[in-house]
């Protein structure tokens, strides 16, 4: 007999064995005996009879730590003895000499003969606790898929490309730019390609054009990687594989393992194709934490179990929009490092050993009875306010400006198009992907080659038009879909006026209006403008210890990485605002690589019910009205008088006053602006002509050529053939300026500041003022904007207590974490200007509150009203707290507060800045009514194998700071200040207006430098501006790497952007209410949504009655491509007005689910949980 393993059964004596000879039962029966025991006789052996499990697997499998510590666990069953096969044997031994056993643990991984395994099963008739015919079946990608799909089980739509050598004519594969074909099965980019052999890692994700393009290559585990991101975007040409649909599943993977149909573990990782890098614990092994299943997903792991016959087996669970979905099984397989799934399968095993076969050998045994685990929800000590919730609105990151020209047309060619893409079903369409917008670059080029070879030629597209729209799309050698695109809207007599670029002669009849933009792209300071605001928004959650010590922020680091932060991105279509959302997450949640896979796994696109896109095309009648009053102001040529004064600032907002003043007369500036206009185009020519200038590369890749054509347009389009000038421009002016201002500086060109100077006074005038003049307009235009958000923001509020769709910690299976019960809610969504101006004049006219009888709010209405622009990465943050020591049902249980930054600050902007009382400022009122009303929630206790209750961290109502200015200023949030818990929460003060007589402290002013080039990361911080803390110094410098979400990244800032030391900061939050009742919010937000709802009801029912009514449905243009029955005929008016017209139905768009589509214009919005 071979020699034991040092594993002891509970009478102190080996009886874990590896190897016996065939008739050695009398041995095996012997060892169990305790030392000195007396032999006895033969009946009393025969009633001893052991049984015996044999592990029959490749040694490095029997021999590891998971196995180990489950068969030492299993020997602790009186009547079980564990034998382990040696690999020798296994492998050159032939099944008849063979270990014997009663009950047989063997499973398949390389090198393993599954044959013997299997002749060895069908010799001895032992019990089996995994099947071995169906590891066969496992091995196979489509077998496994195959088994799943006929136990119904949820899996991901999919389509197998079997390559037969003997039969190609079976091998049906269409490869296309951003989808791919199988055997007639159409795979929109996301997809995934898995190889149909299971022992096959290799597998890719390929990515669309409009996230970046590219693919993601996953493989197993190398190091700390387990897959690289690659550009190259064409699938692979040799092997047989599966085409599956890519599930968006915020950048995490489940994995099950269930032991027997009755019991399934499952635990979280972060998903291998979000950065590839592998987060390993202090042992090398991969974090994972333990999740709660569903009872749906329950009844999963049991259909599994049951259909592949694997009493011990592992799958792989996708959670993606609300459902879950198995994409793999990986037959027997341990939790890796959980001593409670030990021991709980050790348990399971042995009672389903003892079941089966303790009758035969006339064992008694009867199960044993335990009581059923109650969930453990822990609760918060002392005066605690828990926070359960973030939301945040935020604007993209900074842009290339955007630029636009329209053009009637009405060439067959372009109906022709129009109707190939489904233009006719709603009297519109975007042309967006590169195919499209390929077509209509053949068409400028065909009509332009026609012009020149017959002059008389009935073209009615004008050439200057043509040739611009045939240059545009020629830009860059390549199209991008995030960059330029086409929209085309059906005029059914053509176009009612034209613009100033167009000739006075109308034709009659239909014609077709083309839009077309580009630029507006994201620039690498926008990138890394929104990836440090991330990283400094961590830091408006509780702080962790332990490996999180040290760096402002890490405790969401702590909540995210042990699963109780629900976040989701949401971000509308523009590729600048996906990518801005894209770095954000980057940031906020310490990612490393490309900024592709994590758009494509962490953002979910928004576009399709109005949620955070919106038509700009498609004007509200009042915004129409406010347009063209708007214009007639701003067209006088005298001063303005206190008439003009009221009519365009009927809110006496005190920015909107000083830019008035400003401009004095309008037309004088006007004029002014052209000058200046005509003055810098001159200028760039003569650049153009100096030799020395031919290769000068301005900021992100602009040649001069670009630029020059960029205000060449604006100084034809600003002044109009009838000496008026066109106001409408002056946002695109200041666009421009702004952009090279900041960007192009370099260049020295005169009189860039006095531009920039007027332009910006006539924007703060008519960018805001073109979302409503009076109260009634802004609130009336900012619902039509954005009422489905309101709704989704007053869900978000509503939904305080997590759903099971969730990944939430299981509180049973963690080590190391204090409270795994709390749950924090994330919700971000990212969107463009108009949404944002739209929101904040909800909160201001809506009448959340009274300024008289409020003071903080009276405070907050003036800093509002002093704010001159929302510029890029504006935020409007609302938090809720919960205050569990208060009645489920008082008003007080839940605390709200409402936070807002005008985003990075612009040029010149410091000494105009806008003055305001800090973040999270005392608040007199709740002064006068407690003296300790709650805190936020501490993590300090939280760290790695500490217990004991949490401390309370103490808030003092009066600031200590001095509340005439901004004192103390920081550029990051940064929510806790570790050296001084007595300090009051004062987040971001000023280091630009500081009190002389105050200096920053702790830890939270150290960070100061994030926003700031002169500190790229916190060790060259740490060095130039040393801690008055020894310890803490010592102790961010030699902080461990942190698990799943590494902070080692985190300290970094991006490194090697073009454009980094250009990045201006950002204006610190400023909290404009910190005591609201989350019942004040939601009654208000109802109130608001019914208010606009009867406004849009009366307006849409006296509009309606202008057109035939028809039901049909709005269809999705950029991805159906196949028209439907009942089109609209393109010679006739539309059946259904454009602007009824509530978007594309609901899809999965290649940057994750979509909200429900808007099915009537009324409030009856309908969203899912998320």
């Amino acid at each position: 007999m071979s020699e034991s393993r040092q594993a002891t059964s509970a009478s102190g004596l080996p009886r874990l064995l590896i190897g016996c000879e065939n008739d050695d039962r009398r041995e095996m029966r012997n060892i169990s005996r305790s030392y000195g025991e007396e032999e006895e006789d033969d009946e009393d052996q025969s009633m001893e009879r052991q049984i015996v499990v044999g592990i029959c697997s490749m040694m490095k499998k029997s021999t590891s730590k998971p196995m180990t510590e489950i068969l030492e666990r299993l020997c602790k069953f009186e009547y079980i003895t564990v034998v382990i096969f040696p690999e020798e044997v296994v492998l050159h031994e032939p099944v008849e000499k063979w270990p014997l056993c009663d009950c047989l643990i063997s499973f398949h991984s390389k090198g393993f003969p599954l044959d013997k395994a299997v002749s060895y099963a069908k010799l001895k008739n032992s019990l089996l606790i995994n099947d071995l015919n169906m590891q066969y079946f496992i091995q196979d990608r489509r077998e496994v898929y195959r088994i799943l799909q006929e136990e119904g089980i949820d899996l991901p739509r999919y389509a197998v490309l079997n390559r037969d050598p003997d039969r190609p004519e079976e091998c049906n594969l269409v490869e296309c730019e951003d989808h791919v074909e199988v055997n007639g099965e159409i795979f929109h980019k996301p997809f995934v390609e898995k190889p149909v052999c299971a022992e096959d890692h290799n597998v890719y994700i390929y990515y669309p054009t409009s996230a970046g393009g590219g693919s993601q290559r996953l493989f197993r585990k190398i190091g700390s990687r387990s897959s690289v991101y690659s550009p190259e975007s064409t699938v692979r040409k040799t092997g047989s594989y599966i085409y599956e649909e890519f599930m968006p599943t915020d950048g995490t993977d489940v994995k099950v393992y269930t032991v027997g149909p009755d019991y399934a573990h499952a635990e979280a990782r972060k998903s291998p194709a979000l950065d590839g890098k592998v987060e390993r614990d202090s042992e090398g092994k991969e974090i994972r934490y333990p999740v709660m299943l569903t009872a749906m997903e329950k009844l999963v792991a049991r259909k599994v179990c049951l259909a592949f016959k694997q009493t011990v087996c592992g799958f792989d669970l996708l959670r993606a929009n609300g459902h879950s979905f198995v994409c793999d099984v990986n037959g027997f397989s341990f939790v890796k490092n959980s001593m409670k799934y030990y021991d709980d399968c050790a348990k399971v095993l042995g009672n389903m050993v003892m079941r089966e076969l303790a009758p035969q050998f006339h064992i008694p045994w009867s199960i044993p009875m335990e009581a059923e685990d109650i969930p453990i929800v822990p609760t918060t000590s002392g005066t605690m306010m828990e926070l359960r919730c973030v939301i945040a609105v935020i604007r993209h990151g900074d842009r290339t400006p955007k630029q636009k020209m329209k053009m009637e047309v009405r060439n067959a060619l372009f109906f022709d198009l129009f109707e190939k893409y489904g233009g006719n079903k709603t009297g519109k369409l975007k042309l967006k992907k590169p195919k499209q917008l390929q077509e209509v670059l053949d068409i400028a080029r065909q009509l332009l080659a026609e012009l020149v070879q017959h002059n008389d030629c009935e073209i009615e597209e004008k050439k200057s038009k043509l040739e611009q729209l045939k240059t545009v799309l020629e830009m860059y050698g390549h199209f991008s879909g995030i960059n330029r695109k086409v929209q085309l809207t059906y005029l059914p007599n053509g176009q009612p006026k034209a613009s100033s670029g167009e000739e006075d002669s109308q034709k009659e009849g239909p014609s077709l209006l083309l839009v077309l933009k580009w630029g507006g792209e994201l620039t690498p300071a926008g990138r890394v403008q929104a990836e440090e605001l991330g990283r400094a928004f961590r830091c408006m959650y509780p702080g962790g210890q332990g490996d999180y010590a040290g760096f402002p922020g890490c405790g969401l680091l702590r909540l995210h990485s042990t699963y109780r932060h629900d976040l989701k991105i949401y971000a509308s279509d523009e590729g600048r605002v996906q990518m801005t959302a894209a770095a954000f997450a980057k940031g906020l949640l310490a990612l490393e690589g490309e900024l592709t896979p994590i758009l494509v796994q962490m953002v979910k696109s928004a576009n399709m019910n109005g949620l955070l896109d919106s038509d700009s095309d498609s004007l509200t009648d009042c915004q129409q009205r406010v347009k063209a009053r708007l214009h007639e102001i701003m067209q006088k040529n005298r001063d303005f008088n206190e008439d003009d004064y009221q009519k365009l600032a009927p809110t006496s907002s005190p920015s909107l006053v000083n830019s008035i003043g400003v401009i004095g007369n309008p037309v004088r500036t006007f004029d002014q602006v052209h000058t200046l206009i005509q003055s810098l185009t001159s200028q760039i020519c003569k650049r153009l002509e100096d030799p020395k200038s031919a290769n000068l590369q301005l900021y992100h890749s602009e040649s001069l050529e670009l630029m020059l054509q960029r205000w060449s347009k604006l100084e034809r389009d600003f002044r109009m053939k009838n000496g008026r000038y066109d106001i409408s421009k002056i946002p695109d002016i200041y666009d421009c300026i702004k952009y090279d201002t900041q960007h192009n500086s370099s260049l020295g060109l005169e009189e860039t500041l006095e531009l920039f100077r007027l332009s910006r006074a006539l924007a703060d005038i008519i960018i805001p003022q073109e979302y409503g003049i009076t109260k009634a307009e802004k609130l009336d235009i900012a619902s039509a904007y954005c009422l489905p958000l309101v709704k989704k923001i007053q869900l978000d509020l509503q939904r305080t207590h997590e759903d099971e769709a969730v990944n939430k910690l299981h509180p049973l299976y963690s080590r190391g974490v204090m409270s795994p019960g709390r749950h924090v809610r994330t919700r971000l969504y990212f969107t463009s200007e108009s949404h944002v101006h739209s929101l904040l004049s909800i909160f201001r006219y809506g009448g959340l509150l009274d300024e008289l009888k409020d003071e903080q709010w009276k405070q907050a209405m003036d800093y509002l009203g002093a704010v001159t622009e929302l510029n890029y990465m504006t935020q409007i943050v609302i938090m809720l707290y919960e205050d569990n020591n208060k009645d489920p049902s008082s008003e007080e249980r839940f605390h709200v507060e409402l936070h807002f930054s005008p985003g990075v600050k612009g040029c010149k902007d410091e000494d105009n800045a806008p003055m305001g009382f800090g973040f999270r400022p005392a608040s007199s009122e709740n002064h006068e009514k407690q003296t300790n009303p709650g805190s936020l929630e501490d993590l300090s206790q939280d760290e790695p194998d500490r217990a004991g209750p949490s401390e309370p961290m103490s808030i003092q109502r009066k600031s200590p700071l001095i509340r005439g200015r901004k004192a103390g200023s920081m550029e990051v949030l940064s929510e806790s200040n570790m050296s001084s818990r007595g300090a009051a929460f004062r987040i971001f003060p000023s280091s630009s207006r500081q009190s002389p007589e105050i200096k920053p402290s702790g830890l939270g002013a150290q960070c100061a430098g994030l926003f700031s080039a002169s500190y790229p990361n916190l060790r060259d911080l740490t060095r130039k501006k040393p801690f008055k803390n020894l310890a803490s110094r010592v102790e961010l410098l030699s902080m461990p790497a942190v698990k799943r979400f590494s902070v080692s990244y985190a300290r970094h800032p991006t490194n090697g952007f073009e454009g980094c030391t250009l990045v201006p900061s950002i204006y610190p939050l400023e909290t404009l209410h910190n005591s609201l009742s989350l019942k004040q919010v939601d009654e208000f937000l109802t109130a608001v949504c019914k208010n606009v709802s009867e406004t849009q009801f009366k307006r849409l029912k006296s509009l309606s009655a202008m057109f035939e009514s028809h039901t049909q449905p709005s269809m999705d243009t950029e991805s159906q491509d196949t028209p439907v029955t009942n089109p609209v005929q393109l010679s006739q008016p539309p059946s259904r007005p454009l602007w009824y017209c509530s978007g594309p139905p609901s899809t999965v768009s290649s940057s994750g689910p979509s909200s429900p589509s808007l099915t009537e214009p009324s409030s009856n919005f309908g969203f899912n949980s998320e």
